[in-house]
């Protein structure tokens, strides 16, 4: 049995979707497309896929024109910007598109016309404030707008029965004058007046009938309408007024916390025992839920089977917080403030293209008052998500700690286009924070060429983390690529789980002319040695035509077979949530774009980092985090390399910077000298033979790398106070 011409009825909601053939041009041809028609408007697809994040073109059907061609093809067009020529699979399929288009249209045509007609029912003056004020000037407005909707109707009934009385009598008159019976011309004009007459006549009956329904229908629902409208303006007061409410509600709170957090810090100084910060908040980390991010272009997330929303703990040791760990100091809060030097950057660096930024001898008027070493300490910033890391019983869930640490440390350079000082061969930095937070850090620069800085952090809540960052860096005229070599390592005690990842590209913008600005680009994979688990994760480069959130890092943590378990989505600046995968499937058609992408059905998604917001003035101090502004904080007993003991650097911190550029100028020379001497003591030597003091090289484990590992010692030579085998850098 064929198939019926007949159309198939639009599904509710007025929406009709499917694959049609849209011609693209003479080489391709027609290509698939995915077209849904939803709300009078018609748009499409390469795939279904790209449902969620990627429209390839959209005509609004109120104003388009359909005509077809022949049995299977039809046309859709605006107008002429844009054009549309479709091809169904076949007959039955074309006439469910006219049909579905014909009414979609027809309807959109219906509701444009009517909010022309509409206008604003309210004009900005008649808005309401707080507390039901200018509501009875609005009331009056209202009541001004139906009545003169009342007359308005009341003359089309007056049209209506004028249309019908004079219709009648021109059809009598034209009976009369039909029975004259008059012959030639005159008979001939007069049939033709009566023909015109009666189709006049057939069509003023419809528009009559029409017009009586409208006046039934418009006397049945006028009081009901005037009763919704009431009671839409009543509840808009009433929003309003508990907007207001919760305003000064939430005014309150902000004060209140202030307060609290005030006592409790002059608390915490007095007391020795209380949570430990990071730690506490783990509980109720658990009852957290946040909207997830949109869609990540590699693969799509839906929500799971609530069957599965039951049952999603999180596997962590319930340890109590060990004894409160006191800050030795206050830390400072506040650097001075940037002084406002005009110096133009490309008269320094248009001569320096292609050339290695270590090697591009800049003043200290484009640094910012810290070294590259205290710039690798930043990535500590948020420690806590190791320290939660070390508690998972998980090591998937360790997983997504690891990776939003891994993407944590880039949410400093947002605002950052100031360069860190290039460290001195020799140059170390200790971050002692084994007191407040249980790690204490340790960085040496090992090279100078290429410029190598080692890094070595070990906490007493359970973790590793060490790392040797070469930075590759070319200066490209519009912009800077800054490439960070090495790989990072974090090892957790309890499960002996070791991690390693790299870096992605840092890209400075608009070196030229216009305002820096910075982006991250790339991919990381990091990766379990000891289970195999993996997680990649994806940096999008800004693009202005993308349609996806700015700085958007997506990943998904797999184990060793394959099988996916969390679906990771956030930005590298803000925030980054992680959703538990209940089931996975391949999704779509594969379209012209080649691969199929990875439907993930989720829980709903848990936030897993947060970026900390920037203190009070920090556009006046080169925008530095509440950490980067105590990083160069002078401090007793750090070794006499340590970065802070370094003086142009802290020239340039206290606003001084023509003295810091002179001061800058010395210490790279005192540092040329060293090289040249070393170099005659080993002449036989095919390469500098400089040994770091606290790192020696030997071969990675786990990468099998020439890297540099913290040898020891460093913190017990502290302890003593002997610093005999420093160097004479400063």
């Amino acid at each position: 049995m064929s198939e019926p011409k007949t159309p198939t009825a639009i599904p509710a909601g007025d929406t009709y979707k499917g694959w049609v053939f849209k011609w693209t041009n003479y080489i391709k041809g027609y290509q698939r497309r995915w077209f849904v028609l939803s709300n009078g408007l018609l748009s499409y697809y390469r795939t279904q896929a790209e449902m969620g994040h990627t429209c390839r073109g959209t005509i609004n059907l109120a104003t388009a024109t359909i005509t077809v061609d022949d049995a299977c093809n039809f046309v859709i067009s605006n107008g002429g910007a844009q054009t549309y020529h479709l091809k169904a699979s076949c007959e039955v399929e074309r006439q469910r598109w006219i049909t579905a288009l014909e009414l979609a249209k027809a309807k959109a045509a219906r509701m444009q016309a009517e909010s022309d007609d509409s206008g604003d029912d309210f004009p900005p003056s008649s808005v309401p404030v707080a507390h039901g004020q200018g509501g009875g000037s609005q009331n009056s407005e209202v009541q001004s707008a139906l009545r003169t909707l009342g007359s308005k109707v009341e003359d089309l009934s007056t049209c209506n029965d004028l249309i019908s009385k004079h219709g009648s009598a021109l059809q009598r008159s034209l009976s009369e004058l039909d029975s004259l019976r008059l012959t030639g011309e005159a008979g001939d004009k007069i049939r033709q007046v009566t023909e015109r007459a009666t189709l006049f006549r057939i069509t003023s009956n419809a528009m009559i009938n029409a017009c009586r329904d409208f006046l039934s229908l418009a006397q049945a629902h006028s009081k009901r309408w005037q009763k919704a409208l009431q009671a839409e303006r009543e509840q808009r007061v009433r929003l309003e007024e508990t907007l207001e409410q919760l305003a000064k509600q939430h005014n309150h709170l902000e004060r209140a916390f202030r307060g609290a957090a005030q006592a409790n810090a002059s608390a915490e100084n007095k007391s020795a025992v209380g949570p430990v910060k990071g730690e506490a908040s783990d509980e109720d980390d658990d009852n957290e839920f946040f909207d997830a991010m949109e869609e990540a272009p590699e693969f799509i997330t839906v929500p799971a089977d609530p069957q599965f929303h039951k049952s999603e703990p999180l596997v962590m040791n319930q340890e109590s917080p060990s004894q409160e760990l006191v800050p030795l100091k206050k830390r400072r809060t506040r650097i001075p403030d940037k002084p406002n030097y005009s110096l133009n950057l490309w008269s320094i660096m248009k001569n320096c293209i292609g050339k290695e930024l270590s090697k591009i001898p800049m003043p200290v008027n484009f640094n910012e008052p810290i070294s590259m070493l205290q710039r690798l300490s930043e990535d500590l910033e948020y420690h806590e998500l190791l320290d939660k890391a070390a508690k998972c019983q998980s090591s998937l869930e360790q997983m997504c700690y690891v990776a939003a640490f891994s993407v944590s440390s880039y949410s400093t350079t947002v605002y950052r286009t100031g360069k860190p000082f290039n460290p001195l061969l020799g140059e170390t930095y200790e971050l002692d924070r084994q007191r407040e937070s249980g790690y204490r850090s340790l960085c040496e620069q090992v090279s100078h060429h290429p410029p190598a800085a080692a890094h070595h952090v070990i906490s007493d809540r359970g973790w590793t983390l060490r790392q040797e960052i070469t930075v590759a860096s070319k200066f490209r005229g519009k912009y800077l690529s800054i490439m960070p070599l090495g790989t990072i390592h974090a090892v957790f005690e309890k499960s002996n789980n070791h991690y390693t990842w790299k870096k992605v590209t840092t890209t400075v913008h608009n070196i030229i002319v216009g305002k820096l600005w910075i982006d991250q680009s790339g991919e990381i994979d990091v990766v379990n040695h000891t289970t195999g688990d993996r997680c990649h994760l994806k940096f999008a480069p800004y693009s202005y035509f993308s349609r996806d959130v700015a700085r958007k890092v997506t990943g998904v943590v797999m184990d060793k077979d394959g099988k996916a378990h969390y679906v990771l989505s956030g930005t590298w600046d803000e925030k980054m949530e992680f959703s538990r995968v209940m089931q996975s499937s391949r999704g779509g058609e594969n379209g012209t774009e080649g691969k199929q992408k990875t439907v993930y059905q989720t829980l709903k998604a848990r936030e897993v980092w947060r970026r900390n917001p920037l203190p009070e003035g920090a556009e006046t101090m080169y925008y530095f985090t509440a950490l980067a502004l105590t990083l160069n904080e002078p401090e007793e007993g750090i070794a006499p390399t340590d970065s802070r003991r370094r003086p142009d650097q802290r020239l340039m911190e206290e606003g001084r910077w023509e003295e810091a550029n002179a001061e800058k100028q010395r210490l790279e020379e005192k540092q040329r000298s060293a090289r040249r001497e070393r170099e005659k003591e080993a002449a036989s030597a095919p390469h500098d033979n400089y040994q770091a003091l606290w790192f020696e090289r030997r071969e990675d484990p786990i990468t099998g790398e020439q890297v540099h590992i913290y040898r020891g010692g460093y913190w017990e030579a502290k302890d003593r106070g002997s610093w005999e085998g420093c160097p004479n850098i400063f």
